[in-house]
């Protein structure tokens, strides 16, 4: 198979300024996460500290919170596909997820805490497959990287302002104590709701509908729709080899990537307050929003692949350092270098999809990598709890025992990855 000739649109591309669903969405993404790392990175330490619940029921709440958002998700990328719409899915998403949001201001169990998770992933679910397809539709495939990328960047710098926020009411309110309150979570709840609801009115607003194979992120958008499915309607697992290969990968890399939960609890063992605890996940999704945007782009130039397989080596030696982590600064050095794996990794990962799908299929792909990706969550944060903490009579092997199994998973799916074939799969084009 050789590479394809040089297309003259490819420099053109590179000067164009990016369409305004990449930007919309991205304002969009930055005030949702403003909202959500406003309340997820205290939830782990208001279940654990307020409620008492243990480690075992944590990963149980962020396991099945994430296995259905990602069942949600296979289905409303499927349906954006056949619908040929995107955004209605995308909004309907968002505004689910803030509905959920203030029932966390009176929730006082961790049955309560799971439901809200619960209504929030099934929003998430809905949203997440048909926006990242209304994003791969609207950009060529020369800026595909770099437009993935700068959403990135804008979602975390949104998580960045919202854990600011939290550090700042958490020292008003109860000036900077080591354990956190129940009536200061509360207020970190109520002011959550409000950049929530302006997101939800930035994308019903601003965004506009790119059917599915016109948009001129579209490869062979002249082709009639009829007969590119014609070409794949065997199914899209069972007819694109490298797409099925490169799932079983991400889902292997999954099994050991417990959620970010089990990081904050770790980072309290080491002594680190609440509030230090928060500055340490601002300056991760600092780093996380000055990587994201360039590490997209250089995918552009080198190759996906690449910069995939130089992360997750990344995310071998942090998860190697936090199971021996012993004092608060390993905590905050290592979660730095968590911010860079994250930057190198996750718009690249959302591009390299739609380098392998056609158009008409990216919803599906999309639904169809998430949904493998959160229901391995679901027995990744079970087995990251029981290796922690046990259950039943068994006490588990310890805090660092959740972290070198995730090591071991992210180096198999790391060797599987660079055996991966071929090197440079988005400059085959999608589903050639």
């Amino acid at each position: 198979m050789h590479d394809p000739k040089p297309d003259i649109r490819t420099e053109n591309d590179q000067r164009e300024p990016l369409p305004r669903n990449v930007w919309v969405v991205t304002l969009t993404s930055f005030l949702t996460d403003i909202s959500s790392e406003m309340v997820i990175n205290l939830l782990p330490l208001f279940l654990f500290s307020v409620l008492g619940v243990r480690t075992t029921f944590i990963g149980l709440i962020e396991g099945v919170a994430e296995a259905v958002s990602s069942l949600v998700k296979m289905t409303s990328g499927w349906l954006s596909d056949r619908l040929r719409m995107r955004k209605p899915l995308a909004v309907l998403g968002y505004s689910v997820s803030t509905l959920a949001k203030p029932f966390l201001y009176v929730a006082t169990s961790w049955g309560a805490v799971l439901g809200v998770r619960f209504a929030d992933r099934i929003g998430k679910g809905l949203r997440t497959a048909p926006r990242d397809a209304l994003i791969a539709d609207s950009v060529p495939e020369s800026r595909r990287g770099f437009a993935f990328g700068l959403h990135r960047a804008g979602d975390t710098a949104g998580a960045v302002v919202g854990i600011g926020l939290a550090i700042a009411i958490i020292l008003f309110s109860q000036r900077g104590a080591a354990e956190l309150s129940r009536e200061t979570f509360q207020t970190v709840v109520l002011i959550s709701i409000i950049p929530a609801v302006l997101a939800v009115i930035t994308l019903a607003v601003g965004a506009q509908e790119i059917k599915p194979g016109k948009g001129i992120g579209s490869e062979h958008g002249s082709e009639p729709i009829e007969k590119k499915e014609e070409k794949t309607r065997g199914g899209l697992m069972s007819t694109n080899r490298l797409f099925r290969n490169y799932i079983l990968i991400m889902a292997l890399f999954a099994l050991g990537n417990s959620s970010d939960a089990f990081l904050i609890l770790r980072a309290k063992t080491t002594g680190l307050s609440v509030v230090n605890i928060l500055a340490m996940m601002m300056v991760f999704s600092l780093i996380y929003t000055i990587i994201s945007a360039p590490a997209g782009a250089l995918s552009d130039k080198v190759g996906r692949k690449r910069i995939l397989i130089v992360g997750w080596a990344l995310y071998v030696v942090v998860y190697l350092g936090f199971a021996r982590a012993s004092v608060g600064w390993h905590a905050w050095a290592l979660m730095a270098l968590y911010g860079v794996y994250y930057g190198l990794t996750e718009g690249v990962a959302r591009a390299f999809v739609a380098d392998l799908v056609p158009s008409h299929q990216r919803g599906t792909a999309y639904g169809v990598l998430y949904a493998v990706i959160g229901l391995v969550a679901l027995p990744a944060s079970i087995i990251a709890g029981v290796l922690w903490q046990g259950i039943g009579a068994w006490s588990g092997f310890g805090p660092g025992a959740p972290f070198l199994f995730g090591a071991g998973a992210a180096f198999l799916a790391s060797v599987a990855l660079i055996r991966l074939s071929p090197p440079r799969l988005q400059e085959q084009g999608a589903g050639r």
